[in-house]
């Protein structure tokens, strides 16, 4: 019970340091910078180029002891007429149970595929793999061996660990808009899907992430 109590209170402590992180939305562009310049190793430019929205999640942490949590903060864009948006906030939370020791930090990638997927991204919160369908995105050239999987899935999911970027499974993991962060980036608690509507100006803090994803 004292490593359970520890470890809960290591990730309400963790998860106040990312809401007071300053850097979070420079460290979301370097995402998109280097995923840019892994040539064939990286995310395939195909698949970015058909998808409707994209996710940067820098630094996911997962800690487990016995029981395991990932928490972590992030940014969205969909396509507009005129293309990319200003980014909404986002949060994704999940647990796991088995026999886990460690704790690791990794970025997160999600590409939404279609429709459907973007609405779901833009409700209030989901589960990923039971109101969205979601599956390890392919890298490099593998992209054209899957496409199958990259027909099917509402989204892909890609993780980016020490530059090398990997297809990864995040069934269970819960996004939910985070409206506190929106009221900080434009001053007032607007909804991820007012933002996405493309009538919402890009906050300066914003515009090196949006420019890095208009550049790639």
């Amino acid at each position: 019970m004292k490593t359970i109590a520890a470890l809960l209170t290591a990730l309400v402590l963790s998860g106040a340091a990312i809401s007071a992180d300053p850097e979070r939305l420079k460290d979301a562009a370097d995402v998109i910078k280097e995923m840019a310049t892994t040539d064939d190793k990286g995310i395939p430019t195909n698949l970015l180029s058909k998808a409707r929205c994209v996710v940067v999640i820098p630094s996911l942490t997962k800690v487990a002891f016995g029981v395991g949590g990932q928490f972590g903060k992030g940014y969205l864009s969909c396509r507009t007429g005129s293309g990319w948006s200003a980014p909404g906030s986002i949060r994704v939370e999940g647990g796991s149970f088995g026999f886990q020791i460690g704790g690791s930090a990794t970025d997160v990638i999600l590409l939404i595929m279609n429709d459907r997927g973007m609405d779901k991204l833009l409700s209030n919160e989901f589960k990923v793999g039971a109101d969205a369908s979601v599956a390890a995105g392919p890298v490099g050239r593998q992209a054209s061996a899957e496409t199958d999987i990259t027909m099917r899935a509402e989204m892909l999911a890609y993780s980016r660990s020490r530059g090398v970027f990997a297809g990864i499974a995040i069934q269970g993991s819960t996004l939910r808009q985070d409206s506190d962060e929106n009221e900080e980036l434009y001053g007032r608690k607007i909804p991820n899907r007012e933002i996405v509507g493309g009538k919402v100006t890009i906050p300066d803090a914003a515009k090196p992430f949006i420019d890095a994803l208009s550049k790639y």
